[in-house]
């Protein structure tokens, strides 16, 4: 009996708290206890008879949250909470009772607990409800509450404590601040008890043949299988009685593949389902299968075993592949070859004889076993052991052999590296392969005995697959001439012509032997790929490097140029910067500690073209991320093969590297792209005339891929605009954000302060797919509101997130905003200010208030008031451009005060207030001197009888102007003499009595408060000469003036006397000297005589007395004054009347 206790830890401690006082039979449990919003981790032991098992892993951490919240949470996290707790005191809304919760049901039931779910009510009000669980024995109706104290939030919960075997109902009630609702209707009876069985056993194990290593193995599920986690398998040779597992994690489905099976043996396999509940019997055992490839998988080689035996030497290793397949070389007419002087270098390395250094390196014989000769027909073979069996290629080498022609001769035999008793040969593939892929290659060599050759004889007896090859139990100082022949499925072509004559003896030259097997690959218009092997023979220290040299092909010996000025390290280099059209050829050196050694054969020419309908490997990646290289080939003959590389060298390693052939394309898929896939991938492709390609994938295209993977694999869905807050005309607030496209399918969630909020009577959401536009408006931003807000936007498999932090200083900012903008959409219903009362100060220099208002009607009344006291009432406006307007004429200090504009209708009522006090009244002032100093005239000069005096006008005169005077750049003292003054408009300064001294230049200065404002009037030279001029005129005109004879007063213009009566008149005169007095009548000569009496007395006094009146008296008198100053006339008319006539 196997069973479990369960452990739980909060994260951030080291406590373990076991969660189940007794051992449970189920691998589930319910925990309950846990602390909302704190994550835990949980740790399980096993029980048996023989005791507590170790703990067993720990837990990936667990947040205790509502599933529901859980899932909001799942995307992004929100942004951090500040802290901040704001508490504001409010009327209570009237609640709403929850109705009774849903789909109530038990999920599960054992002997230990009972779990139940059920849906939320639909009748739930505006705030969060919680549940009431209550339970009853079956057949009464004595219900109990589970959970006494507290309620819970989740729609889920887990019993304990039953009585097992007993039958139980149970229900639910909801709650919240407005009370608790009624119970849902209750369950059916539920026994306590396990309810959940262990599984059967799985039937039917069938085991399929895959690979060498592997087989399928294939079953059906038991019958009622309930709740299974999965499946084991276990694997068994036959005979041995001994079962290995096969697989550590159950299995979901119920077919798996079985690894790491030694090929030939026979297996029997047996599989188990898993529940909670247990591990279920064995099922029978499969029927015994041979661990082979099979059609359509396994593993394939590239040459048959009747055909490409080893023969050891350096046929023992193959370690990379440096080289195209041989019909990838162009295929050349052999007379153009030998124009195109094919062949250079021919000689052989120096002998013993040349005193080149001592004994040869023992050590080099072992470095053959290190050449690198493979060739890609095998890399192809090995790649494509997934996709086709060994006996069917068996069967097509029977089926095509009648289709195909022996391969020619291989060409160009030399040696890579002599010892005393062996010599290493390498060779050039055959021109011709006959149609099929050469499967491997016969040596003959004989002896030359001076000069004449000696019968051949087989240096192997079975076909070697490399095209290199060391000849063993050779006579040292011996010469030897070699001949190659390449074998097909047609059978063994015609052999080489016989090679130049080598001698068989110990290198010992410090520098290394030549590299071998250069070929040219990936050959386009401007560019071609050169691999090589390295050299057989090394020379005295390691190799450091290579040297790749290059030509034209019909140029001469001396223009041969070395492609790289420093070593090379790898064994490939991709050359550029060829002209279009033209054959080059190429050849490398190898370098090491002593020097450069001879250059390898020299290639066959290459012409740098691309040729029509030429392919590139090309990187994709899918919906799923998945990084795959692609090669496409419509030039395939039925042999052709997709031969992959990295760095030039065969993928033999398949744990990072998928390769998938179908057709014509290829597809190399990357498992988990990383730093140890950098490289170089080429694919060549074989029975081609060439085909091939490469791509480099270096850290910067590695970081371009992973991130275009993830964005596949995990897409987001692109955003012209984050998520933003603005305020609308009403004071509505809309948050907004803009995506760049979305589909018909695209959706958003709305999430506040983590909680997910939906569209009704707050919130107005909406998402058009066309433009990108997803909102959401509220109609009034509260207090409550202040938070995280997040959309979440999903469209497809794309995901993205925004969200904006609306706290503290920019929430409240917010509200405010919104607040003013509420009302003055309501302000702006009714009759309005559009731009509020302000001033300007006109050309005239009066100050005008006004104002622009809106929404006017005849009706509406436009008063002002200043200070409270109504000015003026605008009945009849018309004004232009709503614009309200009060001129103040010569705006001074007691105009100083508030002044207010009221619009009233019966629409509502708006107001505009304007402070002129204090700063306002000073700002104001400044304008207004500031446009009258601009309004004031030139000075001009004006001669007076007291002297000169200089002037100019204003618009008008206000204190606040401040007037200052300057004399030739001195401010002038005012005195008696000199004096300024205002008269109405005119400012001026008075000279008296001027004076030479007085001449210059002369500034007025108005200051406004803030800026000085000057005009200029030069008093010197014939402008002061004619203004003293003039002002001696006037002074002796005033003079004159003042003491010429006058009649100062007394006289009346008109008498009236009657007749009998006396008259008397009288008048004083002035003059200096005294005047002269005369007197006329009817402008005739008049003196005194018995009854006219005319008398002038102290030189000022004058009478005129009639006695006694007469008609004869009526007439026009005039009294006469005259000195030498002047003369003056007085007239007087004197009319007398008899009273009878009256």
């Amino acid at each position: 009996l196997l069973l479990f206790v369960f452990f739980r830890c909060e994260v951030g401690t080291t406590h373990w708290t076991q969660c189940n006082e007794t051992p449970v039979k189920f691998a589930r449990f319910p925990v309950t206890g846990l602390i909302e919003g704190r994550s835990y981790i949980f740790r399980v032991r096993a029980v048996n008879k023989a005791g507590v098992s170790l703990p067993s892993r720990v837990s990936e951490p667990v947040a205790a949250l509502d599933p529901a919240d859980r899932a909001r949470l799942r995307s992004h996290p929100s942004a951090p909470w500040t802290g901040q707790i704001i508490v504001t005191e409010e009327e209570p809304a009237e609640g709403v009772v929850p109705g009774p919760p849903t789909d109530l049901q038990v999920i599960e039931a054992t002997k230990n607990y009972v779990v139940l779910s059920w849906k939320p009510p639909g009748q739930r009000g505006h705030e969060g409800i919680m549940y009431f669980v209550e339970k009853c024995i079956a057949g009464t109706e004595d219900w109990q509450r589970v959970n006494t104290e507290i309620p819970v939030k989740s729609p889920r919960f887990a019993v304990f404590d039953l009585a097992e075997g007993k039958s139980y109902c149970f229900r639910v009630r909801c709650c919240n601040s407005a009370g608790i609702g009624e119970p849902s209707e209750a369950t059916e009876a539920t026994v306590v008890d396990d309810k959940l069985d262990i599984p059967k056993a799985p039937g039917r194990i069938m085991p399929t043949r895959n690979t060498d290593t592997s087989v399928v193995v294939t079953w059906t599920e038991p019958p009622d299988a309930k709740e299974l986690v999965g499946y084991y398998i276990e694997s068994s040779v036959v005979g041995s009685g001994r079962w290995e597992p096969c697989n550590n994690n159950p299995v979901k489905g119920t077919r798996f593949i079985c690894h790491g099976l030694i090929n030939g043996e026979k297996y029997i396999f047996r599989v188990r389902a898993v529940n909670a509940a247990g591990l279920s019997e064995f099922s029978q055992d499969s029927e015994p299968i041979e661990v082979q490839a099979a059609i359509g998988g396994g593993l394939l080689h590239g040459v048959c075993p009747e055909l490409s035996g080893k023969a050891g030497g350096l046929t023992d290793r193959t370690t990379s592949w440096e080289g195209m397949h041989e019909s990838s070389q162009p295929i050349f007419d052999t007379d153009a070859l030998l124009k195109c002087n094919a062949k250079y270098n021919r000689e052989t390395l120096p002998s013993s004889s040349d005193k080149l250094g001592s004994t040869g390196d023992n050590n080099t014989r072992e470095m053959v076993k290190d050449a690198v000769t493979s060739a890609p027909q095998k890399v192809a073979a090995k790649q494509a052991s997934k996709s086709q069996p060994r006996d069917l290629l068996t069967l097509e080498k029977v089926t095509k052999k009648n289709d195909t022609a022996a391969p020619s001769p291989p060409y160009d035999i030399m040696v890579l590296e002599s010892v005393r008793d062996s010599m290493v040969l390498g060779w050039k593939q055959p021109k011709v392969t006959g149609g099929t892929e050469i499967t491997g290659y016969y040596v003959n060599y004989r002896e030359v005995v001076d000069g004449v050759p000696g019968k051949w004889m087989e240096a192997n007896i079975k076909a070697i697959s490399e095209r290199a090859y060391r000849i063993q139990n050779l006579k040292e100082n011996m010469v030897y001439q070699f001949q190659v022949a390449a074998a097909n499925l047609a059978g063994v072509g015609t052999p080489s012509l016989p090679s130049q004559p080598f001698k068989c003896e110990e290198w010992t030259i410090a520098v290394p032997g030549p590299p071998h097997d250069v070929t040219c690959t990936e050959v386009r218009k401007d560019s071609l790929v050169l691999l090589w092997k390295e050299p057989v023979y090394t020379g005295r220290s390691p190799i450091a490097g290579y040297y790749v040299d290059m030509k034209e092909t019909e140029a001469k010996e001396e223009h041969w140029r070395s492609v790289n000025e420093k070593p090379l390290q790898k064994k490939f280099l991709k050359i550029g910067g060829l002209k279009q059209g033209v054959s080059y050829v190429f050849r490398v050196r190898a370098t090491n500690q002593a020097g450069v050694g001879k250059p390898s054969d020299v290639t066959d020419p290459v012409v740098a073209e691309t040729r029509p309908g030429t392919k590139e490997v090309v990187v994709d990646v899918d919906d799923n991320g998945v990084i795959s290289l692609n090669f496409e080939c419509d030039q395939m003959s039925p042999n052709s093969k997709f031969v992959w590389s990295k760095d030039y060298e065969p993928i033999e390693d398949d744990s990072r590297l998928s390769i998938d052939t179908k057709g014509g394309k290829s597809k190399a898929t990357f498992k988990d792209l990383g730093e140890d896939d950098l490289g170089v991938y080429s694919c060549v492709v074989t029975d081609t005339d060439g085909v091939s390609s490469s791509y480099t994938i270096d850290e910067e295209e590695m970081k371009r891929l992973l991130a275009l993977s993830h964005e596949r694999k995990f897409p987001t869905v692109p955003l012209v605009s984050e998520l933003a807050v603005e305020i609308l005309e009403k004071g509505e607030v809309r948050f907004w954000l803009q995506a760049e496209k979305l589909s018909g399918n695209a959706k958003a969630n709305f999430v506040f302060n983590d909680k997910e909020i939906f569209n009704g009577e707050k919130y107005k959401m909406k998402v058009d797919q066309k433009t990108g536009l997803v909102e959401m408006i509220m109609d009034k931003l509260e207090d409550k509101d202040e938070g995280t807000y997040t959309f979440q936007l999903q469209d497809g498999k794309a995901t993205n997130q925004s969200s904006l932090v609306l706290i503290g200083d920019v929430f409240k900012k917010l509200q405010d905003e919104a607040d003013f903008q509420r009302k003055e959409w309501h302000r702006k219903q009714g009759p309005h200010f559009v731009d509020k009362l302000g001033w300007e100060v006109t050309d005239d220099c009066n100050v005008m208030l006004k104002c622009k208002v809106a929404n006017i009607k005849k009706e509406t009344h436009i008063v002002w008031y200043k200070d409270d006291r109504e000015i003026m009432v605008d009945e009849e406006h018309d004004f232009k451009d709503g614009v309200c307007t009060l001129l103040i004429s010569e705006f001074s200090k007691k105009d100083a005060g508030t002044y207010e504009v009221i619009l009233k209708d019966d629409r509502g009522k708006d107001s505009s207030e304007l402070k002129l006090k204090d700063t306002a009244f000073a700002d104001l002032m400044n304008e207004v001197c500031r446009r009258i100093a601009l309004s004031a005239t030139d000075l001009k000069i004006q001669s007076t009888a007291e002297g000169i005096r200089l002037y100019s006008y204003v618009t008008y005169y206000v204190e606040d102007l401040r007037v200052g005077w300057v004399h030739n750049d001195t401010q002038i003292r005012f005195t008696d003499r000199v004096k300024t003054g205002i008269t109405g408009e005119q400012i001026w300064l008075q000279i008296n009595e001027p004076t030479p001294q007085d001449k210059g230049k002369y500034t007025m200065e108005l200051f406004d408060g803030k800026t000085g404002h000057k005009k200029t009037v030069d008093l010197s030279g014939q402008a002061f000469d004619q203004a003293f001029a003039e002002f001696q005129r006037l002074k002796q005109a005033a003079i004159a003036e003042k003491n010429r004879a006058r009649v100062l007063g007394g006289l009346p213009d008109v008498v009236t006397i009657q007749e009998g009566k006396a008259l008397n008149l009288s008048c004083t005169v002035w003059g200096d000297p005294a005047p002269e007095v005369s007197w006329l009548k009817n402008e005739k000569p008049f003196v005194s005589d018995a009854n006219c009496t005319l008398k002038f007395e102290s030189g000022k006094n004058v009478s005129f007395t009639i006695s006694t009146v007469s008609t004869l008296d009526s007439g026009k008198y005039s009294i006469v004054v005259k000195n030498k100053y002047g003369t003056e006339t007085s007239d007087v008319t004197v009319s007398v009347f008899i009273p009878e006539e009256e």
